[in-house]
């Protein structure tokens, strides 16, 4: 295992019952980096994210997080693992019941021992980092689709995470929302040296944030590519990878 990765997976399988989603899943994210997992639609991205944040066990092959070994361990010892995690669901996934303070509350009332006063303190720092602080009181239904994001991404870093993980952030939002995103997420890694691993197929995004990254096929079922997004579409001569790589610059070819 490489001494600056933070995460791998060594041969891994994944699949339901008898379906296999995807197997021969080898992959190491770099600490501090931005790592991307591409592929067109059902080739089981979300999948991978489910078994790399503890949802689901792999059917065969190792998963580890640092030098543990994530299912080896007992059940204490994942949770102690999966509160080094940091989850953005693609809907922002908030309680529509709850303010967005209160959203992003929750898992500090859950896992920490900290007071009401504490706590509104950090959850105003959280918000304050996403840009969000005005917007405490407000509900999820009282915000743009786009501050839901960045709501459910202040709950994400409630626990001070040191690995974040990204299910289609920019699904939904405009271009310029999009960019703001991208910058916010590049912010993050910066500034709080977090790991961050996305899943996504907007090409601009990947291209303006992503260090490395893993590309899934859902006709084999397997990696068939491996690099930083920029890379994969300068210089992979798999004709599915280049396709799907440089089809931004094939629609603006043919839109001009």
């Amino acid at each position: 295992m490489a001494q600056d990765s933070i995460m791998t997976m060594q041969d891994v399988t994944l699949a339901f019952g008898p379906k296999v989603i995807q197997s021969d899943i080898s992959l190491s994210v770099k600490r501090g980096s931005i790592f991307a997992v591409m592929g067109g639609s059902g080739c089981g991205k979300s999948t991978l994210l489910k078994s790399m944040i503890g949802l689901l066990r792999p059917r065969t092959g190792s998963f580890h997080v640092g030098t543990q070994d994530y299912w080896a361990g007992t059940d204490a010892q994942r949770t102690e693992l999966n509160h080094r995690f940091g989850v953005l669901f693609q809907s922002g996934a908030l309680w529509s019941s709850m303010t967005v303070g209160e959203n992003v509350a929750l898992p500090l009332q859950m896992f920490t021992n900290l007071g009401p006063r504490a706590i509104r303190r950090l959850v105003e720092l959280k918000l304050a980092l996403v840009g969000l602080l005005d917007a405490i009181d407000l509900t999820p239904s009282e915000i743009s689709g786009g501050m839901r994001k960045r709501a459910g991404l202040a709950r994400a870093l409630a626990l001070d995470p040191d690995i974040l993980f990204f299910d289609e952030p920019s699904a939904g939002l405009d271009p310029i929302t999009s960019a703001r995103l991208d910058d916010l997420i590049l912010n993050l890694r910066d500034g709080l040296g977090a790991t961050i691993v996305i899943v996504s197929h907007e090409l601009p995004s990947l291209f303006t944030i992503a260090d490395d990254g893993i590309f899934l096929d859902a006709i084999t079922k397997r990696p068939i590519a491996s690099g930083s997004p920029r890379e994969l579409r300068d210089h992979c001569t798999d004709p599915q990878v280049h396709a799907f790589m440089n089809r931004q610059r094939n629609e603006e070819g043919t839109a001009s």
